[in-house]
């Protein structure tokens, strides 16, 4: 896949997510919203930092098994039940991003929501990916 990152300057700088990507691919892959579940199906974390490190380790395996690697998500959302919280974790959250997937940010959006799937989540990833 080749992509563009693209950040007008007539918008704020963007920390830690591009404001566009233009990819160009021959493979589109959609990947299902990954919260902090185990192999057991259980979600495991009892911070947030500890459920988005595993949610988006779930999200990057299945991107994996997909034939994909971080720099081809074209597109993540991040659907959290505290956006007051996750702005708190920001600087941390971020660092986790910068390990996990590294610095080839996807237009990115965090949503509030009342509740996950599993009540016990706090934190679920989804996204788009174009594989060369």
């Amino acid at each position: 896949m080749t992509a563009e990152r693209v950040n007008p300057s007539d918008l704020s700088p963007p920390a830690g997510f591009s404001h566009a990507v233009v990819a160009t691919g021959s493979r589109v892959v959609f990947l299902a919203g990954q919260t902090a579940l185990d192999g057991d199906g259980k979600v495991v974390g009892d911070t947030l930092p500890e459920q988005f490190t595993r949610a988006l380790t779930n999200l990057l395996t299945a991107l994996r098994a997909a034939g994909g690697a971080p720099a081809d998500l074209a597109r993540v959302t991040v659907y959290a039940t505290d956006v007051a919280a996750y702005r708190e974790h920001a600087r941390e959250l971020g660092r986790i991003w910068r390990d996990v997937a590294g610095r080839d940010y996807p237009a990115m959006a965090v949503v509030e929501v009342v509740r996950l799937w599993d009540e016990e989540a706090m934190v679920e990833l989804d996204g788009c990916a174009v594989l060369p």
